[in-house]
């Protein structure tokens, strides 16, 4: 937290993208020109047991795209840049997007890098597997109210929930392949702007995913937290926890709860938050929060 001339607060969030902002050569310039980010991400090589640094900067869209690869890279790129940015890297608060919320708890010091790295990919094999035990996907609503949403949702007999409340008008839903199609038509008659069914693996942040939560809990559960170093705001409830035990909880509910980033944002700024930073690959969350308040200060790191 630093003061200005006038001794007012300006208090500084960071922000960490989740799965989809990744593309191919994420990294490599960091990997090129600085020395602890060549030894971080060597040591992440030697962590998963194969080279996803050849994947991240040279390989195709395709082999980036399998989810083995995709979280822990997405991952590697918004650890090793918050760690580079050095002096430069002070925040008062921090929050990541579903996979981004590892990043963050590595970036305020819950988490030790290794640590983390070996959660994400336990997360990334956990989700594959239930993705793959039942078919299911996600889908994209814009233009409706979150109620109306909601409602139905739970009007349809089969799996379906929010799953990402991304910003005012938009909303991912997820659920099993006939609820989505089924919630789809319906949101269509009710007046929403657009409907768009994702191309992802499976139904993230729903019931669907109990499997991959009950795998990853005993890891999480067994895994070293640390005293954070500041809020970390997290998805299951959008406020911010310092307390170690909260921290594990909702980490462990965020793989079937929905990421409450509207609201995540909605917080950070009545909590002070004047500038938003995103660590990562991409811009898509400052365009998130952008959609919250307009006149927010945004930028990447």
């Amino acid at each position: 937290m630093r003061k200005t001339e006038k001794n007012l607060t300006i208090m500084k969030a960071y922000i960490f993208p989740g799965q989809g902002a990744q593309f191919v050569g994420m990294g490599k310039d960091l990997y090129n020109t600085s020395g602890q980010a060549r030894e971080m991400f060597e040591r992440a090589n030697n962590i998963l047991g194969f080279r996803i640094t050849d994947i991240m900067f040279e390989g195709t869209d395709e082999d980036l795209k399998q989810t083995k690869v995709t979280q822990p890279a997405i991952f590697l790129h918004s650890t090793i840049l918050a760690a580079t940015l050095g002096e430069d890297f002070k925040p008062d608060m921090v929050a990541g997007h579903s996979l981004g919320e590892f990043s963050a708890l590595v970036a305020n010091k819950s988490l030790l890098f290794e640590d983390g790295l070996t959660l994400v990919s336990k997360r990334a094999m956990a989700m594959q597997k239930a993705c793959e035990a039942e078919p299911s996907t996600m889908a994209a609503i814009l233009g409706m109210e979150d109620k109306l949403i909601e409602q139905v949702c739970n009007e349809i007999d089969d799996i379906v929930v929010p799953a990402n409340y991304n910003s005012p008008g938009q909303v991912v839903i997820s659920g099993s392949l006939i609820g989505i199609q089924k919630a789809m038509d319906k949101l269509r008659e009710h007046g929403a702007k657009k409907v768009i069914q994702l191309k992802v693996g499976g139904a993230f942040h729903s019931p669907l995913m109990i499997p991959a939560r009950n795998e990853l809990t005993k890891s999480i559960t067994q895994t070293h937290f640390s005293e954070p170093a500041c809020p970390v705001y997290q998805n299951a409830t959008a406020k911010p926890s310092t307390d170690i035990q909260t921290i594990r909880k909702n980490l462990i509910d965020q793989l079937t709860s929905p990421v409450k980033w509207t609201q995540t944002v909605r917080n950070m700024l009545t909590d002070g938050a004047s500038s938003f930073t995103e660590v990562g690959p991409g811009k898509v969350l400052q365009g998130l929060v952008k959609k919250v308040d307009q006149s927010v200060d945004t930028q990447s790191a």
